[in-house]
């Protein structure tokens, strides 16, 4: 089994719907997301696949979101954009991703960090 692990940012704000505290208050976030993909062919030359596909992709993912009121995109319209919701949003979005390539590859885990020392883990 092999496992890749690319890496990625957005700055986004939100506020949590039914939260009593500070974090109800409409509030930003520089989001970093790690993602892990994992399979086990490796293609003609070597690779589960290209560095700068994967990234391409997270890019993508996170594009929806960088500079937004996360509240304000879908599904989070209707969902808190907590760290527990967008790490399986982001992992859904990528396997999407993934599966329009023709590669056997999954998603491994995807973990969402709102700060130096809080971060969610999604595990498919």
């Amino acid at each position: 089994m092999y496992i890749l692990t690319i890496e990625d940012s957005f700055a986004a704000a939100h506020q949590l719907r039914g939260y009593r505290g500070k974090c109800e208050n409409i509030h930003g976030h520089n989001w970093r997301v790690v993602l892990e993909v994992q399979g086990t062919e490796l293609n003609e030359i070597g690779l589960l696949i290209d560095f700068h596909e994967l990234k391409a992709m997270l890019k993508k993912i996170l594009g929806a979101l960088d500079h937004k009121n996360i509240n304000d995109v879908e599904p989070f319209t209707g969902i808190n954009p907590s760290s527990e919701n967008l790490s399986k949003y982001v992992a859904e979005k990528a396997a999407e991703e993934l599966a329009g390539t023709n590669k056997k590859i999954t998603v491994k885990s995807v973990t969402v960090w709102e700060s130096d020392t809080s971060r969610c883990t999604f595990i498919p």
